[in-house]
C-alpha cells in the first residue's frame, strides 16, 4: 500500500505550533497509509519550543522540522488539505478534499494548552486514518 499513499498537508496560520503538531503524529501513526506535510500561510520561520516539548513527551520528535508557507508546496497536489482553526486567515490551498478542524491556537499560552491541542490532533488524525483506510478497501 506504500505506493498508493494519500498526500496530506495540515495547514494553520504560521506553521510553528498546531500544523507542526499534526505533521508530527500523521508521520508517525499513518505513515503506511499517507505521507504527512505542514505549512503555513504565513510561516513564522520556527517551530513553537511548547509544541516540541509535548511532542517529546509521547514520543515524537520534530525538533528538526522547520516552518514552512504554501510556496514550498506550489507544485505538489494533495489529496486532503486540513486546516486546524484558522478559517478565513488560510488561503484555500487546491486539494482533492478539504477539512477543516477547529483547534485552538496555544501560542501564547502555556503547556497546558499545548497538551490539549497535541491531544485533540491526535485523535483527529485516529479517525482520518480509519477514514482513509475505510476509503482505500472500497477502491
Amino acid at each position: 500500500m506504500v505506493n498508493n499513499r494519500k498526500k496530506v498537508l495540515f495547514i494553520c496560520v504560521e506553521n510553528s505550533c498546531r500544523s507542526q503538531i499534526a505533521e508530527g503524529i500523521g508521520r508517525h501513526l499513518g505513515s503506511d497509509i499517507f505521507l504527512s506535510y505542514s505549512a503555513g500561510s504565513k510561516p513564522s520561520g520556527k517551530v513553537n519550543p511548547l509544541a516540541i516539548e509535548v511532542m517529546k513527551e509521547i514520543g515524537i520528535d520534530i525538533s528538526l522540522n522547520t516552518s514552512k508557507g504554501f510556496n514550498d508546496f506550489i507544485t505538489s497536489n494533495f489529496d486532503y488539505v486540513i486546516t486546524l482553526g484558522c478559517k478565513d486567515v488560510c488561503p484555500f490551498f487546491p486539494a482533492d478534499k478539504h477539512i477543516e478542524w477547529q483547534i485552538d491556537d496555544p501560542k501564547g499560552k502555556g503547556i497546558e494548552y499545548f497538551r490539549v491541542a497535541r491531544d485533540t490532533i491526535k485523535h483527529k488524525i485516529e479517525e482520518l486514518i480509519i477514514k482513509i483506510r475505510s476509503e482505500n478497501q472500497e477502491a
